[in-house]
């Protein structure tokens, strides 16, 4: 696992236009933010435990931001100066639990559903190659220049209502493709320039 001690993980959905209209809904007009336990990271090599409350996990690879400094009330012309780095992510979802509770604490929130890794690097975020592959087929692909809200402006908005600290994660959203998966499968997360994060789902 990563040498990381977050203290949350700050996640955001539809941030891809076309992942937002593949699930029936309205781009958001700002970040739509919600929060993933620490209790659910695991590292790449590390499975994947499908639940046995659902009936659909899917996967979503994204771009996952690490915090560096204390961050409160930057602007976006700051907010990459409070940047460890960034690494692979999987915000692993239960969709048939998040439809039916109408909120996404326990869809999003099971132990095992935050992979993070293989590593943390420092480069541009702005346009990098995001892809899921599952059991070697290409699922998701996309780029993060496709995001709706960029990462300066998803730290600005966040940390205008919290504070961040050193380790905190932002998961930067999802692009199209999401698909479900099953018992025995190989799901792999790459992001241009930091490499494959690769679990199991058991």
């Amino acid at each position: 696992m990563l040498e990381l001690r977050p203290t949350k993980i700050v996640a955001v959905g539809r941030n891809y236009a076309a992942h937002a209209r593949e699930l029936g809904n309205e781009v958001p007009k700002e970040p739509l933010t919600f929060l993933k336990p620490v209790s659910a990271i695991v590292g790449d090599g590390d499975a994947v435990v499908y639940p046995a409350q659902s009936e659909r996990v899917d996967h979503e690879a994204e771009l996952a931001v690490v915090i560096g400094a204390r961050c409160r009330g930057v602007s976006a012309d700051q907010a990459l100066g409070y940047v460890r780095g960034y690494t692979c992510a999987n915000d692993v979802t239960a969709r048939d639990l998040q439809d039916r509770d109408g909120q996404w604490t326990r869809a999003k929130g099971f132990d095992t559903f935050a992979p993070l890794g293989p590593r943390i690097v420092d480069l541009d975020p702005s346009d990098l190659r995001v892809v899921c592959r599952v059991n070697g087929e290409v699922r998701q692909e996309g780029r993060t220049s496709d995001m709706i809200f960029r990462v300066p402006e998803l730290i600005a908005y966040i940390s205008s209502y919290l504070t961040l600290m050193p380790d905190d994660v932002i998961l930067t959203g999802t692009p199209p493709g999401v698909s479900a998966v099953s018992r025995g499968d190989v799901m792999e997360v790459e992001v241009e320039g930091i490499g494959v994060l690769t679990n199991r789902v058991v």
